[in-house]
């Protein structure tokens, strides 16, 4: 495969990851958010990925990637969560602190050392926030889920994916026992706009959660809601 600038290879990834878990294609302005730059300079970074033949964008419009793009893109999503699945069961990091090591050691790594990796993990299907792994002919299985805040009132369903863009988030998480594969009963919000809680199998009581929470869970519904 071609080689690129780090700077393409985290373009894309982010492009890629935007539209993973929602339909929903990025805008310059909304990559220039993920990105923490300047709308400007996404504006000429994507100029250069037009004409890598990586993206397609019209102006004003969204930003698409073509299947080169979706390939690098791909490549590099499946060095990042391979890492941070290594991290955590190598070295014993927490899933909140992968991440910045993880966009590092992503651009460092042989593909032969990557391999050895995959293969002494056997060959892991999700990394440590459920998001999953693509294997290195670039197929992916996504599980079939619902963000929490969509699930209905009634139902159970057990979380397979929880997004890692807020470490702090997910070290609540972590303390109010929501972790990957639990089993949530959703018990829906309480009266006049209140909280949102549910209820954490094997656990007492109930949990409140806010908007960013229910933003970042998702579940696989394994009872639908009477």
């Amino acid at each position: 495969m071609r080689s690129y600038p780090q700077v393409v290879e985290d373009y894309v990834k982010v492009i890629y990851a935007h539209t993973e878990w929602q339909p929903d294609p990025i805008t310059t302005t909304a990559l220039a958010a993920r990105l923490g730059l300047a709308a400007s300079s996404v504006t000429e970074m994507t100029k250069k990925l037009v004409a890598f033949g990586l993206v397609e964008h019209e102006r004003y419009g969204a930003i698409t990637l073509t299947a080169d793009g979706t390939s690098l893109a791909l490549r590099m999503v499946r060095r990042h969560r391979l890492i941070e699945t290594w991290l955590v069961d190598k070295f014993d990091y927490s899933w909140d602190q992968v991440h910045d090591e993880a966009e590092v050691l992503e651009h460092a790594l042989s593909d032969r050392l990557l391999d050895a990796i995959d293969d002494q993990l056997g060959h892991p299907t999700r990394d440590p926030h459920g998001d999953p792994i693509p294997t290195a002919f670039g197929h992916v299985t996504r599980p079939d889920a619902v963000l929490l805040r969509d699930a209905e009132p009634g139902c159970v369903g057990r979380v397979v994916r929880i997004s890692d863009s807020d470490p702090r988030l997910l070290r609540h998480l972590t303390a109010e026992s929501i972790t990957l594969d639990r089993q949530l009963t959703v018990v829906g919000r309480t009266p006049y706009g209140g909280s949102f809680t549910v209820r954490v199998d094997g656990e007492n009581g109930e949990r409140d959660l806010g908007e960013q929470a229910l933003a970042s869970i998702w579940i696989a519904v394994e009872l639908p809601a009477q």
